[in-house]
């Protein structure tokens, strides 16, 4: 997948653009352009850690290497970065368990995938990170409507996700088929969820894993 780039000519200190490129240097020539979705990346690790509202714009442009000009250029706002960041993390996370579900034959087998996608999530270093969903969540949710929704709408996603495979590995006989699709794939979002709220605490890779195992308990 192409990454997305925005590239700005101009100076930082007059604020001049000429159409979608940016330059930190003042001389005419060649636009310099950088890449949007990586410095999406770094802020999304900073809103992470430190939240939303303890989070600058400082903060911001020191994670991403861009002049705070730039950023405004690009995203209007804090809330602005927000928000992209949150869309692109949501798309960067089912990406890549996407992936890894394609290794699994059986709608168990992929439910347990998921399980061991969360846990690696929720140990160590990432896992003090905390989840944006989880952080979102208990910071905004109540209080911006729109992140609100984004906030129900990736909720609701993982829900739906675990019960279709609740569904398939029912369908292929590795569920059984009395279990209550419904009301144990939103006891797993709850787990899921969960774990990420733990692996704030420093919780290490076993420890998660192990939980990750439990958990299949559930499903008969």
């Amino acid at each position: 997948m192409a990454n997305r780039t925005l590239a700005f000519t101009g100076s930082l200190t007059t604020g001049s653009i000429t159409g979608a490129s940016f330059s930190t240097s003042p001389r005419r020539g060649r636009p310099r352009e950088f890449d949007i979705d990586a410095a999406l990346d770094k802020s999304v690790r900073v809103f992470r850690e430190r939240g939303y509202h303890a989070t600058s714009i400082a903060d911001l442009t020191q994670a991403t290497e861009l002049a705070s000009g730039s950023v405004y250029k690009a995203f209007k706002d804090k809330r602005a970065v927000f928000l992209a960041a949150f869309d692109r993390e949501g798309k960067t996370r089912r990406e890549k368990l996407e992936r890894v579900l394609r290794t699994a034959k059986s709608g168990r087998d992929r439910i347990r995938v998921v399980l061991k996608f969360f846990a690696e999530s929720s140990h160590g270093v990432e896992g003090k990170r905390g989840c944006l969903i989880v952080g979102t969540a208990a910071e905004l949710a109540t209080l911006d409507a729109g992140v609100a929704r984004r906030v129900t709408a990736a909720l609701r996603q993982s829900e739906t996700l675990v019960g279709e495979l609740i569904r398939q590995g029912q369908a292929d006989g590795s569920i059984p088929a009395d279990i209550d699709r419904r009301v144990t794939a939103r006891l797993m979002l709850c787990l899921l969820q969960g774990m990420r709220v733990i692996g704030k605490t420093g919780r290490s890779r076993k420890e998660m894993m192990a939980v990750a195992e439990a958990a299949m308990k559930l499903l008969g």
